[in-house]
């Protein structure tokens, strides 16, 4: 046994009551079918985890025709659709689990290829550097479109309905996913917002859709059941902002007033192109609970949670590969790395067939 006690302690989070403070982050696994339903092997998956104090689904698509992932991530606008998460949610329920869907919108990181021919759109028209997947191949990113003033209503209409169906599909909540260079993120950050309008400019004139966004779905939720993603740091789909840490207080400021359940922080960048203590300016600017992710171990979690630096930690990769992680972190069993080449393929292997502890 381990003698972690802070991450092992109960925590209410909004009206989520946690028996302890391990989360299971959003992670991308392309096991939808490709009319984006959620499959059998995905309540499979889902389930082997629910020892998570809650879990954070794939990014999950709002709207029709915007993917960003090979045509199989899952999505949240349909009938279909919302029946095959009610499994999902009723299997994770059936083990004691919690589950919340992260509501997503891939903006420019979408490709006509894999979307029935629709071009792109983003907060202004220009293109992710390099190259995507698609059935046809690697292709190019293509420039997006901006979006029209008149259109962006239509965008947060679609987070509104997506959080209408995830809760008809049993979900505890959702989260919105703010972060990671979509749709939401491209406009928070200046290196891809170079808008002119009231959606441009200013730090609170780019973070207007998120706010939006957010309320949006509040109305339908309530504020308690309710998380915000952020990556301020994460150059991930050729993203910058000129103040990562001024753009964070104000949008943690904002977030905070909202009283969400919970901020959910990725605190660095995969590239390690931007640096800075986003968690510190986070933790001082958002009174709810804090989430931290990115590389964190249990020993960290354990300290910074004892040290008031943050309230819960989200692990990611480790969750593909310990569907127990819990357990084992709690026992001070071996943790098992993921094999990366099965991260986004098709099938059980990498997915379903990791081994609970012995």
């Amino acid at each position: 046994m381990t003698t972690y006690k802070d991450v092992f302690k109960p925590i209410q989070l909004g009206s989520l009551s946690l028996p302890h403070r391990i989360i299971m982050a959003p992670l991308t696994r392309c096991r939808a079918d490709h009319n984006h339903n959620p499959t059998d092997l995905m309540t499979e998956y889902y389930s082997q985890r629910a020892s998570a104090a809650f879990i954070v689904t794939e990014a999950t698509m709002v709207l029709p025709n915007c993917s960003a992932f090979g045509g199989t991530d899952p999505g949240i606008y349909s009938q279909e659709q919302i029946l095959g998460w009610k499994k999902i949610t009723d299997a994770v329920h059936a083990k004691g689990g919690k589950i919340l869907l992260q509501l997503w919108h891939g903006g420019r990181a979408c490709h006509p290829l894999l979307n029935n021919g629709q071009e792109c759109v983003s907060a202004s028209a220009i293109a992710i550097e390099g190259e995507t997947y698609t059935p046809q191949g690697k292709v190019a990113y293509t420039v997006p479109r901006a979006l029209e003033l008149s259109e962006i209503p239509k965008i947060v209409e679609g987070f509104k309905t997506a959080a209408m169906n995830a809760k008809e599909a049993g979900f505890d909540g959702v989260e919105v996913h703010g972060a990671n260079g979509y749709i939401l993120d491209q406009f928070l950050r200046d290196s891809c917002n170079k808008r002119t309008d009231s959606y441009g400019g200013s730090i609170s004139n780019r973070a207007k859709l998120l706010l939006e966004v957010t309320k949006s779905v509040i109305g339908v939720w309530g504020a308690d059941k309710v998380g915000v993603r952020l990556s301020p740091l994460n150059s991930y789909n050729s993203m910058k902002d000129s103040n990562p840490l001024e753009l964070t207080a104000y949008v943690s400021k904002e977030l905070s007033d909202l009283k969400i359940a919970y901020l959910h922080m990725m605190r660095a960048d995969f590239f390690g192109l931007q640096s800075g203590d986003v968690m510190s300016v986070a933790r001082e600017n958002f009174k709810g609970a804090l989430i931290g992710n990115m590389g964190y171990t249990a020993e960290e979690a354990d300290t910074a949670i004892q040290k008031g630096m943050m309230d819960a930690v989200a692990f990611g990769h480790h969750y593909v590969s310990n569907p127990d992680l819990v357990e084992r972190i709690k026992e001070g069993a071996p943790i098992v790395e993921p094999d990366q080449n099965t991260y986004y393929s098709q099938g059980k292997v990498g997915y379903t067939d990791y081994s609970f502890r012995s």
